[in-house]
């Protein structure tokens, strides 16, 4: 009983508890040749009472590396320069420098970076000119990979900061056409941005891979009605739909496809079609017509299944498929 107190005890030692940025600076003085592991946190959330144990077992683990919680909302100072907006968030450090990140409570993941990091010495100053190499070679084509590129924090369905989310509340109130990258995802993309940019927050936007700018610079096109001339929209649906319905002479707006028909409605207009060798492939509808099957003849909507049945019985479908009428 003794000896697992103890060993408990040599644990919970082994991971610092720093209190002060003064503390913090000072610490990545004295630690500037080792990995530093600095568990952001807050004693009122469950999770990061579960990664304060998963940091106690990685410093049994790996003597070598120094595992450091530091109280969130206590340091303000030192959470407000790296950007720390959540609990828990871990950064690592090498020689006093910022090389990596992780956001959320992933047991799994913070292993395994860990166990990457400290395996991995510093890099001569030629192989880390060669890597700034590669990195701008791969923001390039990030910043190239669609017209127009938005790099925030978090996705567009889910943003994880304020700016990001008026950001892109602003492109789809605008309608404008873009591709996104969450930068939480890559910590690398995260920092080498800022110095490829030479802009310092997030998020950026980027249009043609040229850097338009952040959420004030966006503001201010928008108020001056310019925003609409830089960015690519988005194709109107009504414009799209026109398109579509017009892709073929005979189009089939149903659920499913003519292989496998998703309901009974469908199913019988294909065999109606499939009788007089007029088939074409289904696509969404922009009629008025409320329910599926739908059939467009040279853009026209000629109706659903009652009305085909009447055409048939009528003998008028075949004159309109070969578009007579």
């Amino acid at each position: 009983m003794a000896a697992g107190a103890a060993g408990a005890a040599e644990a919970a030692a082994a991971v610092v508890e720093v209190r002060s940025a003064g503390q913090f600076e000072e610490l990545l003085r004295l630690k500037a040749k080792s990995l530093l592991v600095i568990h952001f946190w807050a004693p009122w959330a469950p999770q990061c009472a579960q990664m304060n144990d998963v940091m106690a077992e990685l410093a049994k683990e790996h003597r070598e590396v120094s595992f450091v919680k530091l109280e969130a909302e206590a340091v303000p100072e030192v959470s407000e320069k790296y950007e720390i907006i959540s609990v828990p968030t871990f950064l690592f450090f090498k020689n006093s420098q910022k090389i990596d990140r992780l956001d959320g409570a992933h047991a799994p993941e913070l292993t395994k970076k860990v166990q990457r990091h400290a395996s991995s010495g510093s890099f001569p100053p030629s192989a880390n000119e060669h890597l700034k190499e590669d990195l701008n070679l791969r923001l390039k084509k990030l910043t190239h990979a669609a017209p127009c590129m938005l790099f925030m924090k978090g996705t567009p369905q889910e943003p994880r900061c304020g700016f990001s989310k008026q950001m892109v509340e602003i492109l789809h109130k605008h309608n404008i056409q873009f591709s996104s990258f969450d930068i939480f995802s890559d910590e690398e993309v995260r920092q080498g941005l800022k110095t490829y940019s030479n802009w310092p927050t997030y998020p950026q936007l980027y249009v043609s891979g040229e850097l338009i700018g952040g959420l004030d610079i966006i503001k201010e096109l928008e108020a001056s009605e310019e925003l609409d001339t830089i960015c690519p929209k988005a194709p109107k649906l009504e414009e799209r739909l026109k398109v579509l319905t017009n892709k073929a002479s005979v189009m089939l707006f149903m659920k499913g496809n003519k292989q496998e028909a998703k309901c009974g409605f469908s199913k019988q207009i294909l065999e109606i079609l499939n009788s007089t060798g007029y088939v074409r492939q289904g696509l969404k509808a922009y009629s008025n017509w409320p329910t599926y099957p739908q059939l467009y003849v040279k853009g026209e909507l000629v109706g659903g299944l009652d009305i085909v049945k009447e055409l048939k019985e009528n003998g008028e479908l075949l004159p309109i498929l070969r578009g007579e009428n």
